[in-house]
């Protein structure tokens, strides 16, 4: 990780999770930050759970690439196991690396799933993390 303000916080408390958090892994490809997913799994104190945890889950972490189909068709799809208020972090590669997803793509596909944009930051040297905040109740 390159130096920067925080780097004394791990990436899974830089998200906002805790231990005791169950997070959802979606959009796993062998292109992810294995590095990324250990620190997140060490703030957790527990491993992630995949799209067939079938409970309620505290937060989203979805990898995703800019040819992997229609994005407001996924954030919908990530809602299913979100408690009511929950988060998705949207991680998707940096500009100018190979599926990196144009910002107002992002940008036009959130509202549209009901979502709202709150921060962007960086998440490993390749992924960029976009914060996405799901209503209080559905």
């Amino acid at each position: 990780m390159s130096p920067s303000a925080g780097d004394d916080v791990s990436i899974g408390a830089r998200l906002g999770f805790k231990a005791g958090m169950v997070v959802q892994e979606l959009g796993w490809d062998d292109d992810v930050d294995d590095a990324v997913r250990q620190e997140i799994e060490e703030t957790l104190d527990a491993d992630l759970v995949d799209g067939d945890h079938g409970d309620v889950v505290d937060a989203v972490m979805l990898w995703w690439r800019d040819d992997d189909g229609d994005l407001v068709d996924a954030l919908v799809d990530s809602l299913t196991d979100l408690v009511g208020g929950g988060v998705i972090w949207l991680l998707t590669p940096k500009v100018g690396r190979p599926g990196a997803c144009d910002p107002s793509d992002i940008a036009e596909s959130a509202p549209i799933a009901g979502l709202s944009t709150t921060t962007t930051v960086a998440v490993g040297k390749d992924w960029t993390g976009t914060r996405l905040a799901a209503p209080k109740s559905r």
